[in-house]
């Protein structure tokens, strides 16, 4: 994962509040704030669709781990803020579906946090890769109870590539993933920071929830990187 950063020397100006977008709902208002084709502080509004997608950029690089909204999003909104209704930046605008309405994207204020060191000092990012989408969902109480879970939400599995790893492993469309590495897993977030440089070439074992039975499946990550596929257009 590749990125720039940005550095202005501008002083008298509020910083804004960054908020946890773990803590994001189905349903919640954002607003979207850019400059769309030239625009300047052009202010959108939408709720938060799904959490946790995964989808393809133009060049075939898969974004993980991030907020579906229909807040518009036009060319030259990249980078934006994507702020709830207290003022806190969720979110980094980042991309929409050509041809589609209301379909809108961004990088999750953690992820984007988690990153930025790694940016800041090699230009670059390193994440293991587990060739998976995934969607962010509750987990009934009653299955928490069964299972000795502590968390209220897993990553349901809708999509594995193939002649990946996570074929390979076993995993299924329709798994619940609830753990990674040993940690649990509630959100996409929790996962992207378990998915560490560390990660890349190491076995790790998945818990997944399938049927009525609680699964270890052995997994290796592998480094992120382009796949061929023409779907996302840069916002």
């Amino acid at each position: 994962m590749c990125g720039d950063l940005l550095h202005s020397d501008a002083a008298g100006y509020p910083a804004p509040r960054l908020g946890n977008s773990s803590e994001l709902q189905i349903g919640q208002l954002v607003i979207a704030i850019g400059n769309p084709y030239g625009f300047q502080h052009t202010v959108t509004s939408g709720v938060v669709s799904a959490l946790g997608r995964t989808l393809r950029t133009e060049t075939g690089r898969l974004i993980d781990h991030i907020v579906q909204t229909d807040a518009a999003l036009n060319p030259g909104n990249s980078g934006g803020p994507l702020i709830d209704a207290e003022g806190q930046v969720m979110g980094v605008n980042t991309a929409t579906i050509r041809g589609a309405q209301g379909l809108c994207f961004a990088i999750g204020i953690n992820t984007a946090t988690a990153i930025f060191p790694a940016l800041l000092s090699e230009g670059r990012v390193r994440r293991g890769y587990l060739s998976l989408s995934t969607q962010q969902v509750e987990l009934h109480p009653r299955v928490r109870n069964f299972y000795g879970l502590t968390q209220q939400q897993a990553l349901f599995v809708v999509g594995i590539e193939p002649g990946t790893p996570a074929e390979a492993t076993g995993l299924r469309e329709g798994d619940f993933l609830v753990a990674f590495a040993d940690q649990p897993v509630a959100s996409s977030d929790d996962l992207f920071r378990l998915l560490t440089q560390e990660k890349i070439g190491a076995f790790q074992y998945l818990t997944v929830l399938r049927s009525q039975h609680k699964l270890e499946l052995r997994i290796t990550p592998i480094a992120s990187g382009a796949r061929p596929a023409r779907v996302l257009a840069a916002a």
